[in-house]
């Protein structure tokens, strides 16, 4: 049932508000303040809806992945219930990236590609991270399963550390205070692995992102180890996806492997660069600007709309800066990772947590 039906009002629930930091706290009782954020109310319940879809799927996708589930299936299915919950209708809703199910010691960026036949396994560590969209609107929110509980202190400091980023976020806060905040709380844990001991640590290279309508990485990253003592500051009316990565290798990540995840070239969009010059690439980006725009997408999603024989025009739009490709990220072979992430809202008088739910 889409989740519209079940709020028949129109209006869908907030996620979890949290105060800002001391020399913010003024904010909350600020008349001025007050009423922009009544103002705001139709753009924060249209994002409201992408989160609740977002709960709501999660949930079910949890009951999926079990041992022996091809990843396949289960990120078709998790793909499948957003399209329904969500009453998917072009660009103005649905889904707002790939599903990763990126295990073990790949971080991030990797989805089955079509004829892939990996299962989940009861000993790998998978990160499941799916997006949600209304109009634009971008719920971008992800965690880790592990069945084996021999995991579990690698997947409790990732999800303190991303805990932490949230608590030490607002309006005014420097990004790289985030980053120390972050990279504290995950490298305080240990994990003890056939026999050896491995202290959690943050992947130096990864990090969370603001975001916009239409734009997953918006501009400004977050990161998640400590350095340097100036840069950009968080601003009122932002949305953030705060998100950690924590691994049991280097704490650093290449690109490897067969490359699934893309996406248009936001500015290459904006200013409507030259067209490819093969008919083919021509003909596929046409293709990809009338049903994805600038969000991301895969090969799986190519098959579904009925593209076939695309991977050279696919290169050639690659090659020529129209699209840009995004590998699956890895750590050192043998070493895990695990992630969690929430997208907050900086409102006018204090932080909402949107994709917040009772599983983390």
């Amino acid at each position: 049932m889409p989740v519209a039906f079940l709020f028949k009002d129109g209006t869908f629930p907030p996620g979890e508000f949290q105060p800002y930091a001391a020399d913010q706290a003024w904010r909350e009782g600020d008349a001025e303040k007050r009423e922009r954020e009544r103002v705001e109310a139709p753009i924060l319940n249209e994002v409201r809806h992408a989160a609740e879809v977002h709960r709501q799927v999660r949930s079910h996708a949890r009951t999926l992945a079990v041992p022996g589930v091809s990843l396949t299936r289960l990120v078709e299915e998790v793909e499948d219930r957003v399209r329904t919950l969500i009453q998917a209708k072009g660009m103005d809703a649905g889904i707002a990236f790939p599903t990763g199910v990126s295990l073990n010691h790949i971080a991030a960026h990797w989805t089955p590609n079509g004829g892939d036949t990996t299962v989940l396994g009861p000993d790998d560590v998978m990160k499941l991270d799916f997006g949600t969209h209304i109009g634009g609107r971008i719920i971008d929110c992800a965690f880790t399963i592990a069945h084996n509980p021999k995991f579990d202190p690698l997947l409790a400091a990732v999800k303190d550390a991303t805990n932490e980023g949230i608590r030490a976020a607002g309006v005014d806060v420097r990004l790289c205070d985030i980053g120390a905040a972050v990279q504290e709380v995950m490298e305080a844990s240990e994990i003890e692995l056939g026999g050896k001991t491995y202290r959690v640590k943050s992947i130096r290279n990864l990090n969370g992102h603001s975001i916009a309508p239409y734009q997953i990485h918006a501009g400004k990253s977050v990161p998640i180890v400590r350095g340097g003592e100036a840069g950009p500051r968080m601003e009122e009316g932002e949305f953030y996806a705060i998100e950690t990565f924590g691994s049991t290798g280097k704490g650093f990540v290449v690109e490897d492997l067969e490359t699934s995840h893309y996406m248009r070239d936001f500015e290459a969009a904006a200013v409507r660069t030259p067209p490819p010059r093969l008919p083919a690439a021509r003909k596929l980006l046409a293709s990809i600007d009338a049903n994805f725009g600038t969000l991301a997408f895969c090969r799986r999603y190519l098959d579904r709309i009925g593209e076939t024989k695309y991977l050279m025009a696919l290169r050639s739009l690659c090659e020529n800066g129209a699209i840009n490709p995004y590998p699956p990220l890895v750590d050192v072979k043998g070493s895990y990772t695990a992630q969690y992430e929430h997208t907050l809202y900086l409102h006018p008088t204090r932080k909402e947590v949107l994709s917040r739910g009772e599983d983390y």
